[in-house]
């Protein structure tokens, strides 16, 4: 059977504190295998005389992301390097490893009273899911921190509202552009738009010409199309730029 590779895999460290702590980790799994990611878990995977250590080191070095659930035990245990979790711990941490980016691993905090990680990992961004109260909103953090899906995406960088325009800006013939500019806001006056025939006439150009040079216009933000592309109107950032730039008489 071929793996789907799109499929993200989550390996899931923790310690063996109590039946009820085991039953919450495999809940948590269940539903991450339903949210469309791989979770691999001892409970789902080992069976008496299967060989430990070669099922942690397979699937720590396979997985897109390891979740470490920090319970006080798994805390303990980390940080004197003992049992299953001393040994995950060693593999993580160990050059023999290389392959393991340590940026895959997600502490969970699941503890009663603190907020307390391994040594190792004290450094890293952890979710909280000691409340049960924040549950869903943790949740829905984790898959989404998997699924490389964040809840907000950054926006591109937008133009410094205080540079001011350059004439660069106005590529092709920034003469016959201003030409143009000048003439529509003579035209204009105090009236609310400009017909387009009649710029290109004042100008002796030809009106496939003028319009080319108007659609430039528009794009910069200098002017808008009115009553469907027939008539035009000077925005103030058009004003602004013909006096910055000293084409106003």
């Amino acid at each position: 059977m071929i793996q789907d590779t799109t499929i993200p895999k989550a390996f899931i460290s923790y310690s063996h504190d109590s039946q009820e702590h085991k039953k919450w980790v495999l809940e948590l799994a269940k539903r991450l295998r339903n949210n469309g990611i791989d979770a691999i878990l001892d409970q789902f995977e080992l069976q008496a005389g299967d060989d430990i250590p070669h099922f942690m080191e397979t699937h720590l070095a396979d997985a897109n992301k390891i979740l470490m659930v920090c319970s006080e035990r798994y805390v303990e245990k980390a940080n004197k390097g003992q049992g299953g979790v001393g040994y995950e711990k060693m593999i993580v941490t160990s050059n023999l490893m290389k392959q393991i980016d340590e940026n895959k691993i997600i502490p969970i905090i699941r503890q009663k009273g603190g907020m307390d990680a391994p040594t190792f990992l004290k450094s890293k961004l952890y979710i909280n899911f000691s409340k049960d109260d924040n549950y869903e909103s943790n949740y829905d953090d984790l898959v989404r921190t998997i699924h490389n899906a964040p809840l907000f995406q950054k926006p591109p960088v937008g133009n410094n509202p205080f540079t001011p325009v350059v004439k660069e800006e106005l590529d092709g013939d920034i003469k016959l552009l201003h030409s143009v500019l000048r003439v529509m806001i003579e035209t204009q006056g105090d009236r609310f738009f400009v017909d387009l025939s009649a710029t290109a006439n004042k100008l002796n150009i030809s009106f496939a010409l003028c319009k080319v040079m108007i659609i430039k216009l528009v794009q910069l933000g200098y002017a808008r199309w009115y009553l469907k592309d027939s008539s035009i109107h000077v925005l103030d950032k058009g004003l602004l730029y013909a006096y910055e730039n000293k084409l106003l008489s």
